[in-house]
């Protein structure tokens, strides 16, 4: 059965289909409308199957919570004789708070198991800028010097293995678990920059660094998933986007390191290089660039350390249930009770994990998540949208800066080695201190609002950058060059940095999130392989000036794109995500430009009368009953959107 075949008779301006009875409708308000005798058989179901008839009183509450915030209204008895005990009332408080302060007061386990991906995330955006200042001494002791072909093929080379590499989430996942794969992926990566810091010629560093693509690819797609999975549905969101955030401050720690061990002797006789090992790292050998190369080992092991330390992902562990290991049913929940604040909000989520799970098997035998991933409108337009995100983070030109601004700034002139690495160190600090912002405003302003409002900001600041490298050699070109670069990065951070990730996590249906997140994550390296591979020739054939403007190009054209065709996607539901896909493409660029209208009407041209423009228009949420048939009250969803992955 399709999802979203269209009719030829479909109106204009109108979803498709509305087939409330769709297996993946029911998942995005999975107990709307259930009678109190279905859900207790669906409870006893449950507790006789995964034998946790030690648990079942708090199964049976969360089982009812997870129907309805309001199935324990205060003041009212429940015919069945359930309550709630103050201490759970007063979580349940915080969770359901609308001071978003109050959604971020977690268990600490919970947030050790994040500060343990952040390090993760760290890890890769440290392997990325490492690169960055050992380039500017490397080029020479391994005769690089004028050979840009292979000075972009070794600095891109883990790129090139993540496009590939990220391919293996799935089996290693299912071979591993979640904390497997972090725990190998971690190790790889310790020991592959090790390995950095040892070739003696440009193809054992190529060798080093295509194998380091082993440990980001898996990881990049594996600890967003672990976090998710882990994290309540309050503020999946923003620990989502911590992914993001933290390869941000990695990055910086790659520029901060490059200045630090800068100092060390390079030395000028590089001939030692090649007389025995025993040699290798002296300081005639450029032991700075060696140590800069294999600095990013220190962070990874502290993952390896302590990733056991932590819970595995109760989604996992559920889904390994499913499949007959009957203990892992009582693992997840004594993995949910170390991330929750009671054994309550274990019991509804553990109920609610395997009740969405037993909803994308029905579906999984359905459809064919593959290629309707390619042929249905809905999971076409989300594919098309997220791809859009990706592929922009790339060519917006950010990783030229990441990869390359040493070496830009001082082969042309603008300043010393130690000068450029000071200034490459400003962007990195800068990268990761205005992505704070955007743990607050990706969920208030809006992931699309966000892009919009950034894209513009990039192209002018990029074009800052070429009207520096036009000028003639002085402090105006070091100025406007160095201004350009720094007001890029405070315009991307917020923006185009964090937001990919979490719009391709969220847009992507549920019951194909795996192939479409694998699709997009492999393109996203992909580019990232292409941007470094061609940049040294890149500005050799353009100059700096015509390439940073082929950038600053892309970056309006970019907003474009945006406009119309990446729909918002932030505060909406699962079912009101499927509205929004479900539209025709004609319609979403109909709505970009009565957004762009409004925009210059309002601002431009001063018309403070006129309505902003909204494109989803939603029903009225399903009413749900109280233990005696009695309506109490809309239906509001306890879970957000990445309820199948992480309920």
């Amino acid at each position: 059965m399709g999802l979203l075949q269209h009719d030829e008779h479909d109106e204009p301006g109108k979803p498709s289909e509305q087939h409330a009875d769709r297996p993946d409708r029911r998942l995005a308000q999975p107990f709307s409308g259930w009678t109190h005798e279905q859900m207790d058989t669906a409870i006893d179901n449950f507790v006789q199957v995964s034998e946790l008839e030690d648990y079942a009183h708090y199964i049976r509450k969360g089982a009812f919570l997870a129907q309805s915030k309001a199935a324990f209204p205060v003041g009212r008895d429940r015919r069945d004789g359930l309550k709630l005990r103050e201490i759970e009332r007063t979580y349940l408080d915080l969770e359901y708070s609308s001071r978003r302060i109050d959604k971020f007061k977690q268990p600490w386990r919970l947030y050790a198991l994040v500060g343990c991906c952040s390090l993760g995330a760290a890890v890769q955006g440290w392997d990325e800028t490492a690169v960055n200042g050992a380039q500017v001494f490397y080029i020479d002791a391994l005769g690089l010097r004028g050979r840009d072909g292979l000075l972009g093929l070794v600095n891109s080379a883990p790129y090139l293995c993540c496009a590939f590499s990220c391919w293996l989430n799935y089996p290693l996942n299912k071979l591993l678990d979640r904390r497997g794969v972090i725990f190998l992926t971690c190790l790889i990566s310790s020991i592959t920059c090790l390995g950095q810091a040892f070739p003696q010629s440009w193809q054992q560093l190529f060798a080093a660094r295509f194998l380091l693509g082993l440990g980001i690819g898996p990881k990049s797609a594996t600890i967003p998933i672990y976090a998710a999975e882990a994290a309540p549905a309050n503020i999946r969101g923003a620990l989502v986007m911590m992914w993001q955030m933290w390869t941000a401050f990695g990055i910086m720690c790659g520029y901060i390191a490059g200045v630090v061990l800068a100092g060390v002797r390079d030395g000028s006789d590089h001939s030692i290089c090649d007389a025995s090992f025993g040699n290798l790292l002296s300081s005639r050998c450029s032991l700075n660039w060696r140590l800069m190369l294999a600095s990013p080992m220190i962070l990874p092991l502290f993952v390896v350390a302590y990733i056991y330390t932590l819970p595995e992902s109760p989604r996992w562990l559920v889904s390994k249930a499913r499949q007959g290991n009957k203990k892992k049913y009582e693992e997840a929940f004594m993995a949910l009770c170390k991330l929750r604040h009671t054994k309550l909000q274990a019991g509804r989520d553990l109920f609610l994990i395997d009740h969405l799970l037993q909803g994308e098997e029905e579906i999984m035998k359905q459809q064919k998540p593959f290629t309707e991933l390619f042929t249905l409108g809905r999971n076409r337009r989300a594919l098309t949208a997220s791809v859009i995100t990706m592929f922009l983070q790339q060519f917006c030109g950010v990783n030229v800066s990441a990869y390359y601004s040493s070496t830009i700034l001082r082969d042309h002139g603008l300043f010393s080695e130690q000068s450029a690495l000071l200034v490459s160190m400003g962007f990195g600090i800068i990268n990761f201190l205005f992505a704070l912002p955007a743990v607050w405003t990706i969920d208030t302003f809006g992931r699309r609002n966000l892009l919009l409002s950034t894209f513009p900001f990039m192209a002018i600041f990029q074009i800052f950058i070429v009207i520096g490298f036009s000028l003639p050699s002085g402090l105006a070109q070091r100025i406007l060059v160095v201004v350009g670069m720094y007001l890029f990065g405070v315009a991307y951070s917020p923006g185009e940095g964090p937001v990919p990730f979490v719009y391709s996590a969220e847009s992507m249906p549920l019951y194909n999130r795996d192939f479409g997140m694998g699709i997009v994550t492999s393109i996203n390296w992909f580019w990232n392989f292409f941007i470094s591979i061609t940049w040294p020739k890149f500005q050799t054939a353009f100059t700096p000036s015509g390439a940073f403007g082929w950038y600053a190009a892309w970056c309006f054209i970019g907003w474009w794109m945006i406009l119309f065709f990446v729909p918002e996607t932030k505060d909406l539901t699962l079912e009101q995500l499927d509205q929004v896909f479900e539209y025709r493409t004609r319609e979403h660029m109909r709505h970009g430009v009565e957004q762009l209208r409004w925009f210059v009407g309002r601002y431009l041209m001063g018309r403070k009368t006129l309505s902003r423009p909204v494109f989803l228009h939603q029903e009225d949420p399903e009413e749900v009953f109280d233990t005696r048939g009695e309506v109490v009250g809309p239906y509001e969803e306890v879970q957000e959107l990445s309820d199948l992955r992480g309920a």
